[in-house]
């Protein structure tokens, strides 16, 4: 499949997007700092649990409070294999999901892996990528201005916060 920003989802890849699994025991948090003295408001994320299960397909728990607004990259399995780069061509299963509802949009893990030169995948991949290493497996956070905007794609609506999960399987 094509995760090209510009065309449309086919097959079984699905855009630019994670291929990482956490198990539910991963389950983390980032608290934003107080925004003012003596004010204790606090905005609070909780990202969702990924199973990790090497050769598996990742479960996906809830995520919960405000969309993040960065990209948000934590492995949840550390590969030992060759390391990807941002000249790379990547092998990868991958699990894309809403933060918003958690309805999975696509998933190459009932098809077939996808391969694709990184400079061809979505921004947000083009940042959280680079590091992995095979066997490795990345859960992803990432917003609309990274991934599909206003214009969103295939059964991805416009300006959607993803949640990736993605398994690398080859470096090129």
């Amino acid at each position: 499949m094509n995760f090209h920003q510009s065309k449309a989802i086919r097959g079984a890849a699905i855009g630019l997007f994670a291929f990482s699994i956490a198990l539910p025991s991963l389950a983390h948090a980032a608290t934003a700092a107080p925004k003012a003295p003596g004010k204790a408001k606090m905005n609070t994320v909780v990202l969702p649990s990924v199973s990790a299960h090497a050769g598996v397909a990742p479960v996906i728990g809830k995520a919960s409070g405000a969309a993040p607004t960065k990209l948000i990259s934590k492995d949840i399995i550390v590969g030992k294999g060759k390391v990807a780069v941002t000249s790379s061509t990547v092998t990868a299963q991958y699990v894309v999901a809403s933060w918003k509802t958690g309805v999975v949009y696509q998933t190459s893990w009932t098809a077939q892996p996808f391969t694709a030169p990184l400079s061809n995948l979505i921004i947000g991949w083009q940042q959280g990528i680079p590091g992995m290493k095979i066997g490795g497996r990345r859960l992803f956070i990432i917003p609309p201005a990274l991934a599909y905007g206003a214009s969103g794609v295939g059964n991805i609506p416009p300006n959607e916060t993803l949640i990736f999960v993605v398994d690398l399987l080859g470096v090129k």
